[in-house]
């Protein structure tokens, strides 16, 4: 990673903490407890089609985005632009911690998808959680996947915590993705908002949720790791 790019993420991450303590994400894309949707409705696909999962917070979700432009949608694309059969599932919420990730984990594995995308921790971070705690939470999902859905592959987005919050914080959120990865030998996507979060021009007016072009470079980001784990 270049000078440039480390700033651009310390850029990013500094609007993050603004906006927490502005209030954060003020609404929610779909209630927790609802059922994720399709992010590319086709009543074409076969309904025993294997699927991609995304687990994840607002950036996952789309918020302020129309639906076909979230990062899961335009992953969707990829995937059937390179000849492969299968359905993702946007289950991004807005504003959930860890801990309401691993709420849910259950009640997503009822249909065990080929592939789970791990997008969580972000707002733990922008609360200031202890990072030991959102590793647990993290860890706590990774095993009930292991135990409930052991065929299922497990890939984990990392972020990076706002610099507001000190130098040790940081490292220490940061380095609990890729420790996560490593003790449970799964893949990891260094930095989900790569060439994205900090730039004005592909995050909308908040300064926080990536615009429909950011999205395109996060779904990219993406794709480089999941293309090369669709079994």
């Amino acid at each position: 990673m270049t000078g440039s790019d480390a700033g651009t993420i310390i850029a990013g991450c500094t609007a993050l903490l603004l906006a927490a303590c502005a209030g954060g994400e003020p609404r929610t894309s779909r209630p927790a407890e609802s059922a994720p949707a399709a992010s590319v409705a086709d009543s074409a696909r076969p309904a025993d089609q294997p699927t991609v999962v995304f687990l994840g917070t607002s950036l996952t979700a789309g918020l302020g985005l129309d639906p076909d432009s979230a990062y899961p949608a335009v992953v969707q694309r990829l995937i059937d632009s390179a000849g492969r059969h299968f359905t993702v599932v946007n289950a991004g919420v807005s504003g959930e911690s860890s801990a309401g990730a691993l709420r849910r984990i259950d009640w997503i594995l009822k249909s065990p998808p080929a592939v789970l995308v791990i997008e969580t921790g972000a707002n733990d971070g922008l609360r200031g959680q202890n990072p030991d705690s959102t590793r647990a939470n993290i860890q706590a999902i990774i095993d009930r996947v292991r135990t409930t859905a052991p065929r299922t592959r497990i890939i984990l987005a990392g972020m990076e915590a706002p610099p507001n919050l000190g130098l040790e914080y940081v490292r220490r959120f940061r380095t609990l993705f890729p420790d996560l990865a490593r003790a449970n030998h799964i893949t990891l996507i260094p930095f989900l908002l790569y060439r994205v979060g900090g730039v004005d021009s592909l995050n909308q007016p908040d300064g926080i949720h990536p615009n429909a072009a950011g999205a395109r470079i996060v779904a990219q980001n993406v794709w480089k790791v999941l293309e090369q784990v669709l079994p």
